[in-house]
C-alpha cells in the first residue's frame, strides 16, 4: 500500500464521527491490516468500573472496518465473535490489531486482539466480512 493511500486511510478515519466519539486513532494500515488505538477513558467504564464491553467492541470494529476494506473495494461485517479475557487498568492504552487470515472473492476472516499497553491480552475476535464488489466511494 502507498503512502498516499496510507494518508487517506489515516484522514478518513479521523473524520469519522464514530472514531471520533471514541478518541479511535488508525496508526497502521497495510493490505489486510489495521491498527488502532485508543485511551480507556472514565467514560468508557461500565457499572463496575471496569472497561464497558461495548468500548472494546468498538476499537475491535473500528480495525477489522479498515482491515476488510483496505484493499479499496466495500466489505460488510458478516459476523464478529469476541471473548472478552481481561478487563485493562485505567487510563491505559489499548490497541487493536486486525490481521487477514483468509479472502476470497466474496468473503475475509480477521483475526483481532486488543492489547493494554502492548502487552496484556484484553479481547481477542473472529470475524468476517462480506466483499462487495463496489470501489471505496474516498479513495
Amino acid at each position: 500500500m502507498n503512502e498516499s493511500l496510507k494518508k487517506d486511510w489515516e484522514k478518513k478515519v479521523a473524520e469519522e464521527p464514530f472514531a471520533k466519539k471514541f478518541g479511535l486513532k488508525l496508526t497502521g494500515v497495510e493490505e489486510g491490516y489495521a491498527k488502532v488505538e485508543m485511551n480507556f477513558t472514565p467514560d468508557m467504564e461500565n457499572l463496575f468500573g471496569m472497561a464497558h464491553g461495548g468500548a472494546l467492541f468498538a476499537l475491535i470494529d473500528e480495525a477489522f472496518e479498515v482491515a476488510s476494506n483496505s484493499h479499496g473495494t466495500m466489505a460488510v461485517a458478516l459476523n464478529l465473535n469476541i471473548n472478552y479475557l481481561a478487563s485493562p487498568e485505567k487510563g491505559s492504552k489499548l490497541a487493536a490489531e486486525a490481521r487477514e487470515i483468509n479472502r476470497t472473492k466474496k468473503t475475509a476472516t480477521y483475526y483481532i486482539e486488543v492489547r493494554e499497553d502492548r502487552e496484556k491480552l484484553i479481547a481477542s475476535c473472529q470475524a468476517q466480512v462480506y466483499r462487495l464488489e463496489k470501489s471505496l466511494p474516498f479513495l
